[in-house]
Order: structure tokens, then C-alpha cells, then sequence
């Protein structure tokens, strides 16, 4: 196999853990790119591909992430990562681990971790590389790598949600939440949603949304939903289910099939904890060509912040 072929074998395992560990999905494709340039420059070639290939997209990814927390400690706003709609690496043996590690609310917690302890837990917890390999991908001592293991884990356990474990419940329940979604059905909406529900958004100061707090508990939210529902039916929006980061989710596009946000939920104990959109169109438009959402909130009359 030439080296060309080993690296595009390994390109979505590394594609999956530079996105885990920076959230974006076009910093991480930036940063396979960069380890692309490094592999062909390479005068000699490792004993194992996999673990060098892997070391060297870490590190890229430390890099870009301690550059890149200073812009998200200013950003406008709630703070999400770019949609990922299909996850390019697969593992039947580390599924479980893959399918939640890439959630929204796990991406999130992973935020509150220095750039170490995430590269570590990401590598280690959700693709099962040896200490041996993360020390070396992280440089530091197998000892050290196995502390900061304790402390991502300890971190991540503390503050993970559980989702329902059945995916197809998971799925029904999202499919009748949408279906109220474009009829406005408030009282349907009321059944589907935890007491403590809460709908948020990441505009990036960049579209208009209703509150970028976010809103909190079912009154709220079915009211808002139910306001927005008409005027997006009126300005020929169109919602499609499809799945966001591994959770039931949809993608809103304008009449002319341009992308406005997309929208993933939490379900949690047979209802919906969290509806999170991202409508930054910076962080859209590897998902399509992306709609003037200020343009259609002047004909809809939505208000925005």
C-alpha cells in the first residue's frame, strides 16, 4: 500500500478525532490537511501508521485549540460546535463510545476541559488508544497521561446527561416533535417536552434569534415555537429530519433550498431536555449553500437581539 493509500484509509479516523477534539468541522479538516503535508514530508516511515498519523493530528489540534479558545471566550453568545451530520469513522467494537462522544452536550463538556485532558480523554476514552500511544501523541509521561485521564473522565461523568438508550423511541419521539413543530401544534409540543426544557441558540451575533440566553421551561418555549411555526410555514421554510451529531435532529432551509440552522435535540426519560440550533452561517456552510437568514427575518417579522 503506498503512503498515499495508508493516509486516506486513516483520513476518517482522523478527521473523527480532530473534530472531537476542536468542535469544527472545518478547523478539523484543516488540521487532516495540515497532517497530510507533514506525512509527505516525512523522510522515514513509522512502524505503525495508525499511531503516527493519529499523534500528529493531535498535536495539530492542541495547537489550533489553545489559539482558538481565546476567539470562543469572546464570541457573541452561546457557544455550540459546527453540526456534524454523518460521522465518516465507524467502529462496530467502540460504537457506543463514538455515538456519544460526538453528541452536542458531550462536545460542550468537553470545552470545560484544557486541551490536554481532551485530547487525552478523546483519545484514550473514545478511540481506545494505549497510554503508550497517548503519551506519545500528547508528550508527556504514560503516568501523567493517566492522571489526566482520571480527571477528564471524573469531569465528563459528573455532567453527562443520559439519553434514551432506545434508538428508535428516541427517534418516534423526535419524529412526532417535528411534525408539531411545522403545524405549531402547541399541545402536542406540551406532551413531548420536560418541565425543565430549554431552547438555545448559537448566532454568533451573525442571524437574528429569539433570545440569546435561551429559553427556558414549557410555556416558553411552546409559546415561541408555536409564533415561529407560522412564519416559517409563511416564508416557505422547510424542515427535514435528519440526524445531528449522532441525536435526532433536522435542517431548516429557505424556499430556494438554502440552509438557515439545524437543530438537535436532547431526549432524556421519554422527553425532550434540549433543543439546541446553530445558525451562525460561518458554521453552516459545509452542510450547503447557506440563506440570508437577517433577509428572511425582515419578510417574516421575526425579532431578533
Amino acid at each position: 500500500m503506498s503512503p498515499a493509500e495508508e493516509f486516506e484509509e486513516l483520513r476518517p479516523l482522523l478527521f473523527a478525532i480532530s473534530y472531537r477534539i476542536l468542535g469544527s468541522v472545518s478547523e478539523a479538516e484543516d488540521a487532516v490537511q495540515d497532517t497530510w503535508l507533514r506525512w509527505t514530508a516525512a523522510s522515514t516511515r513509522p512502524a505503525s501508521t495508525r499511531a503516527y498519523l493519529s499523534a500528529v493530528v493531535t498535536r495539530v489540534s492542541i495547537d489550533v485549540l489553545r489559539s482558538a479558545r481565546v476567539r470562543r471566550e469572546e464570541y457573541v453568545g452561546a457557544w455550540f460546535p459546527e453540526p456534524l451530520l454523518t460521522d465518516p469513522y465507524e467502529d462496530p467494537e467502540r460504537s457506543a463510545q463514538l455515538a456519544d462522544s460526538v453528541s452536542m452536550a458531550a462536545l460542550l463538556l468537553l470545552e470545560r476541559l484544557t486541551p490536554l485532558e481532551r485530547a487525552v480523554f478523546v483519545l484514550r476514552e473514545v478511540f481506545g488508544f494505549t497510554f503508550s500511544e497517548v503519551a506519545s501523541a500528547v508528550d508527556r509521561t504514560e503516568a501523567a497521561c493517566r492522571q489526566l485521564a482520571v480527571r477528564a473522565r471524573r469531569h465528563m461523568e459528573a455532567g453527562r446527561p443520559r439519553f434514551a438508550a432506545d434508538r428508535r423511541e428516541r427517534e418516534e419521539l423526535a419524529g412526532r416533535f417535528f411534525d408539531a413543530f411545522r403545524e405549531g401544534d402547541v399541545d402536542a409540543l406540551r406532551a413531548l417536552l420536560a418541565a425543565d426544557v430549554r431552547m438555545t441558540g448559537d448566532a454568533g451575533g451573525k442571524a437574528p434569534q429569539w433570545s440569546e440566553a435561551g429559553l427556558v421551561g414549557v410555556a416558553k418555549v411552546t409559546e415561541v415555537i408555536g409564533v415561529l411555526a407560522g412564519r416559517l410555514q409563511g416564508a416557505g421554510v422547510v424542515l427535514t429530519p435528519h440526524e445531528v451529531n449522532g441525536q435526532p435532529g433536522a435542517i431548516l432551509y429557505d424556499r430556494e433550498g438554502r440552509v438557515l440552522s439545524t437543530m438537535a435535540l436532547d431526549i432524556l426519560d421519554g422527553h425532550i431536555q434540549t433543543i439546541r440550533s446553530v445558525l451562525n452561517p460561518d458554521k453552516l456552510s459545509h452542510v450547503g449553500p447557506v440563506a440570508d437568514a437577517w433577509a428572511l427575518s425582515r419578510k417574516t417579522g421575526e425579532p431578533s437581539d
